[in-house]
């Protein structure tokens, strides 16, 4: 393992992300605080508690992985994308630097500035209402499997991307949405049997359902199903990658 080259490049993303501190840190975290001050105070005037919890303090954890999953994909398929769309992933490529050290490199860039995103709304949210981490450690591992799982998506969508609209459609139009969709803001048990199902079909109720098990224990799918399915997402998204460098898809072309 050349770890000077995946130290390298981990380095010049980082790097990249203290030059746009307001965009890539500030302006997320700002963000998700508007989010909880508006459904917190808005619809917490409403819904005294949910599952016995208060609800401002319910919304955290669905807080969390919403920044969490569009701060990983983001900051993953754009530092994967910008090189290729430049073409100075050629260089890259023909450097002494094996695949997967490319993909250490920028994909742990990537989860680390979503999990400094995802730890200071986790400290930020403690000023707002009162939390409680019944398992943390296994918060720890849910926070480090959902940063590194979905910024090996993020890198799979930099690839297979041909231009930056195509870059942001993801994020924006199925991400979002899905986190919005699976129970972070409420308890599927709320919703119509019917409607319960269709819900069990989002993967993203799975990594939700466990982050906020780990801080209340309280979840709307066992434990294990929820560990088990971003265990499923991690090996198909390096499955993905894997098979995006044996043919040079998007990449040699």
């Amino acid at each position: 393992m050349n770890w000077y080259a995946v130290r390298a490049i981990y380095r010049y993303e980082m790097a990249r992300t203290a030059r746009t501190l307001t965009q890539s840190v500030i302006s997320p975290v700002l963000s998700t605080v508007l989010y909880f001050v508006v459904f917190g105070a808005a619809i917490g005037q409403r819904i005294d508690q949910v599952e016995g919890i208060d609800y401002g303090s319910f919304i955290v954890p669905g807080l969390i992985m919403l920044s969490l999953l569009t701060q990983a994909v983001s900051n993953a398929s754009f530092g994967i994308f910008f090189p290729k769309f430049v073409g100075t992933i050629y260089e890259l490529l023909s450097a002494p630097v094996s695949h997967w050290e490319i993909v250490l490199g920028y994909v742990g860039a990537a989860a680390t500035k979503a999990l400094v995103i995802g730890v200071i709304i986790l400290a930020t949210a403690g000023l707002f209402v009162e939390l409680r981490i019944a398992h943390p450690f296994a918060m720890i591992a849910f926070l480090l499997l959902t940063c590194i799982t979905f910024a090996l998506l993020g890198f799979v969508i930099g690839i297979v991307a041909g231009n930056f609209e195509q870059l942001q459609l993801v994020p924006l139009l199925i991400i979002t949405p899905m986190v919005f969709l699976g129970g972070s803001f409420y308890s599927i048990s709320m919703l119509p049997p019917f409607w319960q199902t269709v819900t069990l079909f989002n993967p993203v109720v799975y990594l939700i359902s466990g982050f906020r098990w780990s801080f209340y224990e309280v979840a709307d799918v066992n434990v294990a199903v929820s560990f088990g399915m971003i265990l499923l997402f991690l090996a198909l998204c390096i499955t993905a990658i894997w098979w995006i460098f044996r043919t040079g898809y998007k990449i040699r072309s």
